[in-house]
């Protein structure tokens, strides 16, 4: 819930900055009752200023209902009076408070009337009514942006900049471009939001200090937030706070302070994070505000189990809710403390509050939202009422509440709640036996949660959506539901539905780790391999299940009753056992019992297919686990298929590589970034020169500027980097070394996009020969799609370990020789060179060929 407080605080505020900007246009015009007298006019000018200052003031303190009735009754008083530009910015402003309650057709109606009137009016006065024109068209790309149509909000603002620009408004210039970086936003294009907000920043740069610039850096601070560059992020939201203490703003101070702890939050410093939620509480002039703090800094204490403090702070905040102007902000922090309550309940079953007193504070929440018309709210408080039930195992009233919650996000088209109301009906329906009515509900959840993918990846998702427990969990219990087959054997149709889901589960891991859509231009349609074998392994709490898409489209199926900690732990002493020189025993026996769940009840079945190659779609700790190793008590997989991963089949395009073949090829020999020396990289670089046409970069020529002039002055189809770097879940914690410096993997799209312009095709093939997997990050691998998605390149071979250059010298020398073949796939050539090691007594163990692993086209 905070970052819906943190978003809905911004956008206010934009909101906000065009109601003031419009009623000081509404000041500077010239007066509009000449022929009446001039005490009468004052009167009268008074009057409807009120009822414009009114409006304002109820919806600055989100009291949308009642700032709609001002503005109605400022909107009749104009219409009487013939004054058509003030009747105009009243009905634009009356179109912002019916966004806010969700009524959308009468916010379009009172925005197209607005428009309407401005044609006419500007006749009369063209300056005057062309500023005005600007901001209600402002208004109205804000109604476009809510209502999804993003690219129509984007053009609309464009039109208002134009005008902007023409009457020399410098200032509702920076206000328009930071509209327009919340639609690129949406849109899923943040490097582009955040050069809008790169140069806004800067025309402000030598400007004197104002709130729009303390509101253009703050934004930009979130928007980078949310790219994943969390260090810069909180270097600009610190420039943004000094600037607002020079004005001295308090209330914006304390907005800051409160982004400052959330990006504290998701780089995991809790106790700075903590002492930032501290400060807000100390600054903010709003109680709204300062609760918003009280509420993040609550969950913090939870997640720690500072208990004692949770329920000190718990006591200030009961005292305080009461006390709350009535706004959307205050009830939405009686939710989120609800909230945060029950989760304490479930931690400690503790009787401090009891159900009913949680039910009370949700129940007084759901009548405070009814008396501000606010549905959302409404719906939300109704929705997590529903929970509160369905703890208490009070089906009937659990699934009640749950459906009006529903009903009325689906009537406001809140499709980011409404796919937890059916997520929460799923698990109801599961509970009362209704199998059927729980696929049917979670199925929806799903379908919505793929809707709002580019929404969730602009959430952070340690602030509102925590991916791992508000997210992933809808897919993998949808998947559960699918694969129960209560004896009966599982039907065609639920394996394809399950395959689907965990591909889809694949993709929105993949944009949580970039944290933007970046995936959504590369989905496609795949071209089938009509001989290889797909297999999904998925992890669920009591039991592995294994999907298996043979070719001429025939399904296996079949699961292993080994509970997702047992299975853990063994995948974990695997990981770790495997780069080790002297376990040989122990990774045989702990890869042979992957062996016996993952492979083994399909091996008639692929040798009867004659299938050459399996294509994993791996879950969890699978994918730290090199397939290649598993162990059948003879051989090797790798023995007796090619081998390849991917997170998705809509992410990949089969097809063969083609053969003219030229790299760039670069590394280091020395030791660099905390990093070891690699002695034998130049003999492995010297080796794809010898099998290759190559372009080198060793050593001081490695750095990411002559990299990325490199690629983009020649079509080098081949990218083989011989360096340290790092995989991991975190982008932030995924990076490859270059000379001087650290190359992180959202780096690589800055390389990646400058290529895209110069030249059409992608890399084909990037290999990462000397990195590695983070230790103790059981996602880890995930880094690995990462960067070949980043890099864009079809095919990437990357290492789970760095152990050995001498035999990655070996390895790869062999690769590039086998890669020459036509006739031979790069799965097969893989897996060549790798039999090429493991048939060397001087390398036959699994911590010298089996790391390597291949992600993507396998053709």
């Amino acid at each position: 819930m905070a970052k819906k407080f943190r978003l809905r605080k911004i956008k206010r505020f934009l909101s906000v900055l065009l109601l003031l900007a419009m009623f000081l246009g509404a000041g500077l015009l010239p007066p509009t009752f000449a022929h009446v007298t001039a005490e009468n006019s004052s009167l009268q000018k008074l009057s409807y200023a009120h009822l414009l200052e009114q409006g304002s003031k109820f919806y600055e303190a989100e009291r949308f209902a009642e700032a709609a009735t001002s503005w109605q009754q400022a909107i009749s008083a104009f219409k009487a009076n013939e004054d058509e530009l003030r009747q105009a910015i009243a009905l634009g402003n009356l179109s912002l408070a019916y966004q806010q309650l969700g009524k959308w057709s009468e916010a379009e109606t009172a925005i197209a009337q607005s428009l309407n009137l401005l044609q006419t009016a500007k006749k009369i006065d063209t300056k005057d009514s062309s500023q005005i024109l600007a901001q209600v068209l402002d208004i109205k790309g804000r109604l476009q942006l809510a209502q999804s149509k993003t690219e129509d909000a984007l053009d609309t603002w464009r039109v208002s900049l134009d005008i902007y620009t023409k009457i020399g408004n410098q200032r509702a210039t920076i206000q328009n471009r930071i509209n327009q970086a919340q639609a690129l936003q949406a849109l899923g294009f943040y490097r582009q939001a955040e050069k809008t907000l790169r140069e806004s920043t800067q025309i402000l740069q030598s400007q004197p200090n104002s709130p729009v610039k303390v509101a253009a850096l703050h934004s930009l601070g979130n928007v980078v937030q949310v790219t994943g560059d969390l260090e810069t992020s909180r270097q600009i939201l610190q420039q943004s706070l000094e600037i607002a203490s020079s004005l001295p703003d308090r209330e914006a101070i304390a907005d800051i302070l409160l982004s400052l702890g959330n990006t504290a939050r998701v780089q995991q410093d809790t106790q700075t994070a903590i002492k930032y939620y501290q400060q807000t509480i100390k600054t903010a002039t709003s109680p709204t505000t300062r609760i918003q703090a009280q509420a993040n800094q609550l969950r913090l204490l939870l997640k720690t189990d500072q208990l004692s403090a949770f329920q000190t702070l718990s006591s200030e905040i009961k005292t305080q809710l009461n006390d709350l102007p009535l706004s959307r902000t205050a009830i939405s922090a009686r939710i989120n403390f609800a909230q945060s309550l029950m989760q304490f309940r479930k931690k400690t079953a503790a009787d401090t509050d009891s159900w009913l007193d949680i039910a009370q504070l949700l129940a007084t929440a759901i009548e405070q939202a009814k008396s501000l018309q606010d549905k959302r709210t409404q719906s939300y408080a109704t929705g997590v009422l529903g929970q509160v039930y369905e703890q208490t195992q009070q089906w009937s009233d659990a699934q009640n509440l749950t459906q009006q919650a529903l009903l009325i996000a689906q009537d406001i088209d809140a499709k980011d709640i409404g796919y937890q109301w059916q997520w929460q009906l799923g698990r109801l329906l599961k509970t009362k036996g209704d199998t059927k009515g729980a696929v049917a509900a979670y199925t929806e959840a799903v379908n919505n949660l793929q809707a709002l993918r580019s929404d969730l990846v602009a959430v952070n998702s340690a602030v509102k959506f925590s991916f791992r427990e508000e997210v992933e969990p809808v897919y993998r219990q949808l998947v559960d539901l699918l694969l129960q087959s209560h004896g009966n054997q599982v039907s065609s149709e639920n394996l394809a539905k399950a395959s689907n889901t965990i591909e889809s589960l694949q993709i929105a891991e993949l944009e949580n780790f970039f944290r933007n859509n970046c995936l959504n231009a590369q989905i496609r349609n795949p071209k089938k391999d009509p001989t290889a074998a797909i297999i999904y392994p998925f992890i669920l709490p009591d039991r592995l299940e294994v999907i298996i898409k043979l070719p001429q489209q025939r399904w296996l199926h079949y699961s292993s009753p080994v509970v997702e900690k047992e299975l853990e732990t063994i995948l974990a002493q695997l990981q770790e056992n495997l780069p080790k020189p002297h376990t040989l025993r122990q990774v045989q026996s702990l890869s042979q019992k992957v062996y016996k769940w993952l492979i083994q009840p399909a091996e008639a079945a692929l040798a009867e297919n004659k299938t050459p190659t399996l294509v994993f779609i791996l879950d969890g700790w699978l994918r730290n686990i090199p397939m290649a190793a598993l162990y059948d008590g003879k051989q090797y997989l790798v023995e007796k298929y090619n081998i390849a991963l991917t997170p998705s089949l809509q992410l990949i395009e089969p097809k063969p590589l083609d053969k003219g073949l030229k790299a760039i090829a670069a590394g280091l020999t020395q030791a660099s970034s905390g990093f070891s020396a690699l002695p034998n990289v130049k003999l492995e670089l010297e080796e794809i020169r010898s099998q290759v046409p190559s372009t080198i970069l060793l050593n001081q020529e490695f750095t990411s500027k002559t990299l990325q002039n490199r690629i983009n002055s020649l079509s080098f189809p081949i990218v083989h980097l011989a360096t340290h770097g790092q995989f991991s879940s975190k982008a932030e914690k995924t990076f490859i070394v270059a000379w001087n410096e650290r190359i992180y993997v959202k780096k690589l799209n800055e390389l990646v996009r400058t290529l895209e312009q110069n030249r059409p095709e992608a890399i084909e093939l990037l290999i990462l020969s000397a990195c590695q997997t983070a230790a103790g990050d059981e996602q880890a691998a995930l880094g690995i799609a990462g960067v070949a998605f980043q890099a864009g390149a079809r095919s990437t071979i990357a290492s789970l370990w760095n152990l050995d250059d001498e035999s990655t010298a070996v390895l790869m020398s062999q690769f590039y020789q086998e890669l020459a073949n036509k006739n031979l796939t790069k799965a097969e050539v893989l897996r060549r060179a790798q039999l090429a090691l493991l048939q060397n007594p001087k390398y036959k163990r699994p911590r010298f060929w089996a790391p390597y692993v291949l992600l993507g086209n396998w053709l």
